[in-house]
């Protein structure tokens, strides 16, 4: 097998992966793994495609080789949230409810299994049986109780005689009476009003200490995964119960997978200062973004060293799998100088993942096509495949959305046709729906929080950088980007920075003006 066949058998989605191979394919980068490791409650974000999956079945994985319980829960799995969770006709308590009754479901059940599949963990079972039996309660509520009551009865025997006499004269007789009795007692019990459910949470959160105590290592991981797939209107209600039952149980941990601006884990109780939900910082440790990790534009050294083993580890199991092996499996280095022909190739796969192993890993599978069999992946074939998945998989999602479909237009006229820049500022804080819809679709990278500028005090900003696949068909044109943003260095002159830091002499003429593009909506409406 040749090193493009392999590249097209790399694995797309770390769910569908075996345990083993999740494990043998994961790469560490940073400092991320130790933090996620930790005992701390922790939330885990990062864009669809950055690996957060991989992440939390690798450390599930982790934790059960240290003789410890780990739960892994795919939120996706539960209930189903375009049915009863998102009917807004069903009240909200209602749908709350009956999502912490299915989450815990869940949880009991992938604790049953556990118990079941070995032998040191029967004992857990009664225990198991008394977590589910507190943790939720039905009653019936609104209504009155009605009993009707029937009763009827009837008498019945049955007795016979008979005789008969044969030869020379012939008799027959019989005598038969019948009396029957049937006794019948019907209660039936008629109930009216409207079913409810309760979770106990106090009652809950002790069974469950008593459990975990009761581990042979004292410790339970539980891993909630695709957090963001809840409804946002019911997100603090399942992190209150979490808060609530899970927190307080000294061994056990919360580690949750989700989307930043897709997340929503507290929300205002009608006490007034009081709060539903989680508060992160303060019922969690510090959260973790995989966007701070990986994105070139942020580190690069670090992006390509992290790119550099994941397709190494990615083909070495694809090879191991065929039961083969090749010369340039030797480390990563070899692979890399044996797949691409120049470091330059190499350097434009990893700009062009902007940090998403996802796509880096169909960009590499869209450009192994384009090569022949033996042939090297050159700069041209990763940039013709990063353009390509650019056009069929991110730009469709982004421009989906009308609106978001005339802003990311705007924001490529105003950056890259205006600034030659490839990426822009905004304010910390204010939040837009259409900013968020291209984000979320990875036609937009975060790659530096908390830029600030002489020209703009007290005032911080995000840097926002515009995909690779929006400008890459302009390298070698004259319209081609001259650095991330411009900037002046100490003499006052106009320089452009490449890799981001905090703090500058000047940034205004990086920040974008969202209310032009407002302004800009009007007058096409008008």
């Amino acid at each position: 097998m040749n090193l493009n066949t392999a590249l097209l058998k790399v694995q797309l989605r770390a769910e569908r992966g075996e345990p083993s191979v999740l494990v043998k394919t994961f790469v560490d980068v940073g400092h991320l793994f130790a933090l996620l490791s930790t005992g701390d409650h922790q939330v885990l974000y990062g864009r669809r495609g950055t690996g957060k999956t991989h992440a939390l079945k690798f450390l599930a994985e982790r934790v059960r080789v240290r003789g410890q319980i780990a739960v892994y829960v795919d939120m996706r799995t539960i209930g189903s949230s375009g049915g009863l969770y998102g009917d807004t006709a069903t009240p909200l308590a209602e749908r709350a409810t009956r999502l912490l009754m299915d989450t815990f479901g869940a949880i009991h059940d992938a604790l049953v299994d556990i118990a079941l599949s070995d032998s040191v963990y029967t004992d857990l079972l009664p225990r198991l049986d008394a977590l589910a039996d507190v943790a939720t309660d039905v009653r019936v509520t609104g209504g009155s109780v009605e009993r009707e009551l029937a009763e009827s009865a009837t008498l019945s025997e049955k007795a016979a005689t008979s005789m008969s006499l044969g030869y020379p004269v012939a008799f027959k007789g019989e005598d038969t009476a019948a009396t029957e009795e049937t006794r019948k007692r019907e209660v039936r019990r008629v109930e009216k009003g409207q079913e409810t459910h309760r979770v106990h949470f106090g009652a809950a959160s002790k069974q469950l200490a008593s459990l975990v105590a009761a581990l042979p290592a004292g410790r339970l991981w539980l891993i909630l995964d695709e957090w963001s797939v809840v409804p946002l209107d019911l997100q603090p209600f399942l992190a209150d119960f979490l808060k609530r039952c899970v927190l307080p149980v000294s061994g056990a941990t919360l580690k949750i997978g989700a989307i930043e601006h897709r997340s929503r884990f507290r929300a205002p109780s009608a006490v007034p200062g009081d709060y539903i939900g989680l508060e992160l910082g303060a019922d969690t440790s510090a959260n973790l973004d995989l966007d701070d990790f990986m994105v070139a534009n942020s580190d690069p050294d670090r992006a390509k060293a992290f790119f550099r083993d994941l397709l190494f580890r990615h083909v070495e199991a694809v090879f191991a799998a065929e039961g083969e092996t090749h010369p340039a499996l030797f480390n990563a280095e070899t692979l890399v100088a044996a797949a691409f022909t120049q470091h330059n190739a190499f350097d434009d796969w990893v700009r062009a993942a902007e940090g998403v192993p996802r796509d880096a890993v169909n960009i590499l599978s869209q450009a192994a096509q384009k090569a022949a069999a033996e042939e090297r992946l050159s700069v041209q074939h990763i940039r013709h495949a990063a353009l390509q998945w650019y056009q069929r998989d991110k730009f469709p999602a982004a421009t989906a959305n009308t609106e978001a479909a005339e802003l990311l237009n705007w924001i490529v006229d105003q950056v890259i046709g205006g600034r030659r820049a490839r990426a822009f500022l905004l304010k910390q804080g204010e939040s837009h729906p259409l900013i968020d819809i291209l984000y979320d679709s990875r036609v937009l990278h975060v790659v530096r929080r908390g830029v600030s500028g002489g020209d703009v005090a007290g005032v911080r900003f995000n840097v926002y950088a515009l995909d690779f696949g929006c400008y890459v068909h302009l390298f070698n044109t004259k319209k081609a980007p001259s650095g991330l943003f411009a900037t002046e260095d100490e003499a006052g002159k106009e320089v452009y920075a490449e890799v981001p830091q905090d703090d500058y002499r000047s940034i205004r003429r990086a920040i974008l003006d969202l209310s032009r593009f407002e302004r800009h909506l009007q007058t096409r409406g008008a």
